[in-house]
């Protein structure tokens, strides 16, 4: 720990358990997975039901049924970290696989019914969304038992399963998504049984291998709902700069995340096939930067790597800039290979600010608040993903070069830079 780390509070040892690093990589890959399953094909499959709408309300619909699951993560991460706290980590990740069981087999249902119920059709979909997102918020939990397995030093690199398996889920999801359709004969239902059979798969390899991490001589309070401790999170030293950070970064990601696909069409014309390669690509980049940041994160400290990451994912983005203005150009040229670098760099440097941030926010906390703080954090990161794809879905459709999402995502990773000394520097936050 540098000298400028503030002593973590009475920390206990950690308490490796058998399984348990594996279980936190499985419920969040499940977590994605199931994400990236329905994403490719959800507007598809809630078209039928919204023909009698005019096209602004059926993109209204689409885009809640989308951002109510961000919305739904935004308001329970902080419940299910303060419930782990007080129960154990145990009990909610089940919780939480077991609601995907539910909710994912609850799409399967909503999607087969006939276009006659529309209404009910939509109802139950965007039940499914909600109740999908609740159950998904438990990112905040599972890295609370990375906190709690790992000791300070190690943290960094136990944070980094979470990016791998963000990227392995979001680049195997489109993939079983077509692929699980092919299996049940293009049923649309096929989609959410599978994501549900996975969730099952995932369930109860939990119950027979995932035993308690959590420190029992740690006490939580009860309060499950409450704005004043997650206020109290963010005074915190460093800790609420930490958290501004994580959500301006995953706010300038979700800009350009949202507007890939617009992107890869306006300066490229690709097709649909085409689109689904550059999403793998992406997943894949971001699960190689993963592993890539475990040895990293060996020898260098993570505000070191946070700010190489952030570095990173401007340079990406000033890259797009630049694809975007060049291809509304006469004579764009080949850019593809430049589409690609840029893609790439941003992705990398987003794979070492997430683990960086996760590191620090747990390694300056309460020992006996991992998984509410924690919880905080991830909360503030899904408000980041609602925020940022609305601001580049608009930003994108205004100017002829689509590349205000992009200029925007850069000016807000320059915000993140001026924020970066207070949080090397502990003793200047606040205006210390």
């Amino acid at each position: 720990m540098s000298s400028t780390e503030p002593p973590a509070s009475n920390s206990p040892q950690p308490r490796p358990t058998k399984g348990a690093l594996f279980i936190v990589w499985l419920v969040v890959f499940i977590d994605l997975l199931g994400f990236g399953i329905v994403l490719p094909v959800m507007p598809r499959q809630a078209e039928p039901y919204l023909t009698s709408l005019s096209p602004t309300m059926r993109g209204v619909v689409i885009g809640v049924l989308f951002s109510v699951f961000s919305l739904m993560q935004f308001v329970f991460s902080p419940m299910w970290g303060r419930i782990s706290d007080r129960i154990g980590r145990r009990p909610v990740l089940l919780i939480s696989l077991l609601g995907s069981v539910v909710f994912y087999a609850l799409y399967g249902v909503a999607v087969s019914l006939p276009a006659s119920n529309a209404e009910l059709a939509i109802g139950l979909m965007l039940l499914s969304r909600i109740g999908a997102g609740i159950a998904g918020a438990s990112v905040g939990t599972a890295a609370a038992v990375i906190a709690d397995c790992t000791p300070p030093e190690k943290r960094a690199k136990g944070m980094a399963l979470i990016g791998i398996a963000f990227g392995a889920g979001f680049t195997l999801g489109p993939l079983i998504a077509y692929f699980g359709l092919a299996i049940f004969a293009q049923e649309p239902w096929g989609v959410g049984a599978l994501a549900s059979a996975l969730s099952l798969i995932a369930l109860l390899i939990a119950l027979v291998i995932f035993k308690e991490t959590r420190n029992p001589e740690n006490k939580a309070g009860k309060e499950f709902f409450s704005i004043t401790r997650t206020r109290e999170v963010l005074a915190m030293p460093t800790v609420g700069t930490l958290v501004l950070i994580y959500f301006l970064a995953i706010f300038a990601f979700a800009n350009f995340e949202a507007t890939l696909a617009l992107l890869t069409k306006s300066a490229f014309n690709m097709t649909d096939e085409d689109n689904f390669l550059v999403f793998a690509t992406v997943g894949a980049v971001l699960m190689f930067a993963g592993g890539m940041y475990r040895p990293l994160a060996k020898k260098q400290a993570e505000v070191k790597l946070l700010t190489a990451g952030v570095g990173m994912m401007m340079l990406g983005m000033c890259g797009l800039i630049g694809i975007g203005y060049a291809a509304s150009t006469p004579s764009p040229g080949d850019l593809k290979l430049g589409f690609y670098a840029s893609i790439s760099i941003s992705v990398i440097g987003f794979a070492f600010v997430n683990p960086s941030v996760s590191a620090l926010v747990s390694k300056r906390s309460d020992p006996a608040r991992q998984g509410e703080v924690l919880g905080v954090n991830q909360s503030f990161a899904s408000l980041g993903r609602i925020l940022g794809p609305l601001l580049g879905s608009v930003l994108f459709q205004i100017g002829f070069s689509h590349t205000l999402p992009y200029i925007a995502a850069a000016l807000t990773l320059v915000a993140v830079l001026a924020l970066l000394p207070r949080v090397a520097n502990p003793a200047r936050e606040g205006g210390g």
